[in-house]
């Protein structure tokens, strides 16, 4: 995450309280924004094991 709170933090460790945030404010435009609506999707919908082949790339 580029900023605020969570700055410095990977956006597949953000909490749903915080995408959920963005959900209700409104997500960013471009690029950042598209990725926050996308990790918000795969965690409210459990499908977070998605993720594992991506994170275990070196």
């Amino acid at each position: 995450m580029p900023f605020g709170k969570y700055k410095g933090t990977r956006l597949y460790r953000l909490p749903v309280s915080y995408l959920e945030w963005f959900q209700r404010q409104g997500f960013p435009k471009g690029k950042l924004g598209d990725q926050l609506q996308t990790i918000y999707e795969i965690k409210i919908n459990g499908l977070e094991h998605l993720l594992k082949p991506l994170l275990e790339r070196k």
